[in-house]
């Protein structure tokens, strides 16, 4: 009985690991094969909720977990990308797409499981194309979900039999409540409602469930994959926690829905399975695909009202960082290329004010080590890279008309100013990086070359700042200043390298260290020649 019990723990968890492996690598592969544009599928198609639905199932259909599509929302919504509106949409729409994986289960596939692994695997090892690869990956992930759950499937066999277990099944039958925290439960431990449901229909096609018992436990699995999402919300803006919240309410409101009337949802899915003569497993795959679709259906009209809702949950101003440009209206280039041109200095200034506040999160991340200054910079430089963007095809817009010479001498200079402020946000960038570096390597620095860093940082901050401001009050002055500063910041780098080379003969610091605190001034020094070029423009007169 000991080598029984040991088997059927070594295959259900082995199984559950193997499975898990092949979620992840499905949706991998079709991630990559259908390109890495996921955010701008959700950014470009939720305009209205029921855009954001099709968007919300098309992306969790291509990574395969609604969690991974509710904490990609929610990074948008912390990024200012999407309102808590469209991102109700999106979240709905997952967990319709998420039903997809029950239904591929459905398929009974498992006999073909290990050529599927194999063919995967030829086209993962034997092609060096990346689109060739990531079918391949696709595929492996396809069979080793299909040998997992074999697996699976094999270890649970004997539950059917165990007295203990018939009687969970029946509580579970009998008290509702029963049910739906199991499956909540275990999803939350497993991290995957997919991976949950699966180990469900397995149970279910084994006889060691009846569907009284199992439709709870499948409500209870759509609750706990919102805890994936609320993790990744945590630290995060007011509209990033209140996405993620709405996550809950929803699979919240929707399991008391039907826990109410279950009885009458028991029936539809015996009448589904009878109807169409469905297998177990795509007896649970319909019936988690009719709750999903209905549950949206249901709460669809009151968007407005779980948006009120959660809003007075979780109170607070809302503060985001908003990629989108605010000053790129295309109506300008058509009536005038000289307002044209003053929107997209407009909008540089804001860029640039972007750049200071990312500065100034990354020297409070250096500091005091905490995570959200590193995520709030690395949002900056997200914004950075995509005003960049936006801004360059505005501006070619601008040169594809008649400009004046005065015009033309304008646009080259806001190109050149586009280019050193997105290069400002890649320096602070490979700031943090070296700082995560620190962190993780335990690499620390001596007390004098943190006083070091500290000034060098608060003197590059306000001359990244004074430039800003010179370019738009056009202050000749503030631009002397500025070109002052960054001779004070090169005279700094290299009286700081000195000491530190000093420091690394005295042996007071390790050399680990000493490429860190290097590598960190010569970034803030490369800052400061950037800050000067935006001083130049305005000396020039451009």
């Amino acid at each position: 009985m000991q080598m029984d019990v040991q088997t059927i723990l070594f295959e259900f968890f082995g199984g559950l690991g193997i499975f898990l492996l092949g979620i992840k690598y499905m949706g991998d592969g079709l991630q990559k094969t259908a390109g890495d544009r996921l955010r701008d599928i959700l950014d470009k198609t939720t305009s209205r909720p029921i855009l954001g639905i099709i968007a919300g199932m098309v992306v969790t259909m291509l990574i395969q977990s609604s969690s991974g599509t509710t904490v990609l929302t929610v990074g948008l919504v912390n990024a200012g990308f999407m309102t808590l509106r469209q991102a109700i949409g999106v979240i709905m729409g997952a967990n319709i797409g998420t039903t997809v994986t029950a239904f591929i289960i459905g398929i009974e596939l498992g006999d073909y499981a290990l050529p599927i692994l194999a063919i995967g695997c030829f086209l993962i090892f034997f092609f060096s194309n990346q689109k060739v690869t990531a079918i391949g990956q696709a595929i492996f992930g396809f069979g080793a979900l299909f040998f997992g759950l074999t697996l699976m499937g094999n270890g649970m066999a004997p539950l059917s039999n165990l007295e203990a277990f018939h009687q969970l099944t029946l509580n579970m039958s009998e008290n509702r409540i029963l049910g739906l925290l199991v499956g909540t439960l275990f999803t939350v431990i497993v991290q995957s409602s997919s991976a949950t449901i699966g180990i469900l229909q397995g149970l279910f096609a084994e006889g060691a469930i009846d569907l009284h018992a199992a439709l709870p436990v499948l409500f209870g699995d759509n609750v706990g994959t919102t805890i994936t999402a609320v993790l990744a919300s945590l630290g995060a803006s007011v509209a990033a926690r209140r996405a993620a919240f709405i996550h809950v309410i929803f699979n919240l409101i929707g399991a008391a829905i039907f826990l109410t009337f279950l009885p009458l949802f028991t029936k539809f899915v015996e009448l589904l399975q009878d109807q169409f003569d469905l297998n177990p497993e795509m007896t649970l795959a319909f019936a988690h695909g009719s709750f999903n679709i209905a549950n949206t259906l249901i709460q669809f009209p009151f968007i407005a009202g779980l948006a009120w809702l959660v809003t007075k949950i979780i109170p607070g101003e809302d503060v985001t960082i908003e990629y989108k440009p605010q000053h790129l209206d295309p109506i300008f280039i058509q009536q005038s290329s000289a307002v044209a041109l003053d929107q997209a200095k407009a909008e540089i200034i804001r860029m640039g004010e972007y750049a200071c506040m990312g500065l100034e999160e990354t020297n409070q991340y250096l500091f005091t080590r905490q995570q959200k200054h590193s995520d709030l910079a690395r949002q900056l430089e997200g914004a950075l890279n995509n005003l960049d963007q936006k801004i360059t095809d505005y501006l070619v817009t601008i040169a594809s008309g008649s400009l004046s010479e005065l015009e033309s001498a304008r646009h080259t200079a806001l190109m050149d100013l586009v280019r050193d402020i997105e290069r400002i946000g890649d320096h602070f960038e490979n700031i943090i990086e070296l700082i995560d570096y620190k962190i993780a390597n335990k690499v620390d620095l001596t007390e004098e070359a943190q006083t070091d860093l500290n000034q060098m940082f608060t003197l590059t901050i306000h001359t990244v700042k004074q430039s800003i401001s010179a370019l738009d009050q056009v202050s000749r002055e503030k631009a002397l200043m500025v070109v002052d500063k960054e001779d004070e910041i090169d005279n700094m780098e290299r009286r700081l390298r000195k000491q530190h080379i000093v420091r690394m003969n005295k042996g007071q610091c390790t050399g680990s260290a000493g490429i860190v605190f290097v590598d960190m001034i010569s970034n803030l020094e490369r800052i400061g020649d950037h800050a000067v070029n935006i001083a130049e423009e305005v000396l020039g007169g451009k």
